[in-house]
């Protein structure tokens, strides 16, 4: 008869721990999800958006415009090749000419007219 009665409060301590972990379990799990939507929109978010910001400039550079590349230097675009994705700058007083990428300049300098643009596209 002790063996029954071991048995059942076996069981009964079993189930009420298997709540328990379950518990803590779903309590993890839901930590684990906020802290993944708070890395998000304070981490991947913001850096997508600024990814599209500078592929915007790099996609509306013009010839004139004074750009400044990741290296630092700062020159005006003399020529731009759309087809090998590289533009061509004119440094300092000497006049010398330097290609980079698209993806090197890091600032436009140039304040263009959003009002123009907009005139243009329509």
């Amino acid at each position: 008869m002790s063996n029954i009665y071991f048995l059942a409060t076996a069981a009964a301590t079993a189930t009420a721990d298997d709540a328990a972990m379950t518990g803590q379990l779903i309590s993890s799990v839901g930590m684990l999800i906020v802290v993944m939507v708070v890395f998000y929109f304070m981490l991947i978010r913001p850096q997508n958006k600024k990814e599209k910001e500078q592929k915007k400039m790099r996609d509306n550079l013009q010839i004139g415009d004074e750009v400044t590349t990741i290296g630092g230097i700062v020159g005006i675009i003399v020529r731009k090749n759309d087809d090998t994705q590289t533009v061509v700058i004119e440094t300092g007083g000497d006049r010398s000419k330097i290609r980079v990428k698209t993806w090197a300049i890091s600032e436009n300098l140039t304040q263009h007219d959003d009002v123009e643009e907009l005139g243009k596209k329509k």
